[in-house]
């Protein structure tokens, strides 16, 4: 999958892209990141990307023609069909979560724009972005940062990316719960005990601990994803008991 990224600080993406599971994967030739400086496409001297608001207002407000421009210039030059989404990262966007990874990840090319400032002119909006992605109630100081959450949530979805073919699918969110607790050696630490039934070697049991404590996690916690999340009878029952227990003991 190839990401194509606008900001005017593509320094930023330096130190995350050149590490880990995403370093790996583009050396591996399954994601590609390619940064481009929206200031490349403006055309004084001074390299402006942003003017003051018309009407007034604090702040600055990001120009059209560089987005415009730059845009364009990727779209054209990576030969990308009209299909592939333009996504602004901002804080007025509809709020990523694991479902949009997952749609995501099953696209070829997309590309991203880091919002500055204030915001983006709203023609840029209305004529130029194809979707607006935000990563939670609260602003940044620019859309970089959001961006390489999402290049990095969509990125560990594509097959091969993650080592085990089980472990994004296992994901908090991803089933729909909190993933359940997790533990490795030793199996005792400092008088602190891993549950026994993970050392047990049944598979059977240890799918049904995980299961349980998964509900547990996300009752404590989450309890709002249970409301969108497929449960079965048993799943049912045992959350029923769990909130019995949750009363009796207030």
């Amino acid at each position: 999958m190839r990401f194509h990224v606008l900001t005017i600080f593509p320094g930023m993406f330096d130190s995350p892209l050149s590490l880990s599971i995403i370093a790996r994967a583009q050396k591996q030739g399954l994601v590609e990141v390619n940064l481009h400086n929206i200031r490349d496409f403006t055309h004084d001297r001074h390299n402006t990307v942003d003017d003051y608001p018309f009407g007034g207002g604090p702040g600055m407000v990001m120009k059209p023609d560089p987005l415009f421009e730059g845009v364009e210039h990727v779209r054209e030059s990576e030969s990308l069909d009209e299909n592939v989404p333009t996504v602004l990262m901002t804080p007025q966007g509809r709020q990523f979560n694991q479902r949009i990874a997952e749609d995501l990840s099953d696209l070829s090319d997309m590309v991203i724009i880091c919002g500055r400032y204030e915001g983006v002119d709203e023609r840029v909006r209305q004529n130029l972005v194809t979707d607006e992605i935000s990563i939670g109630d609260y602003v940044l100081g620019g859309g970089e940062l959001a961006a390489m959450v999402v290049i990095d949530a969509v990125a560990r979805l594509i097959p091969g990316v993650v080592g085990s073919a089980e472990s994004p699918a296992n994901d908090s969110h991803t089933t729909g719960l909190l993933q359940h607790p997790l533990y490795t050696r030793p199996s005792v630490f400092r008088g602190m005990e891993a549950p026994d039934v993970l050392l047990s070697g049944h598979h059977a049991e240890i799918t049904k601990w995980q299961r349980w404590e998964a509900l547990r996690r996300t009752l404590e916690r989450r309890p709002d994803m249970l409301e969108s999340t497929e449960l079965s009878p048993d799943d049912r029952r045992f959350l029923d008991e769990l909130r019995d227990e949750r009363e009796r003991d207030d």
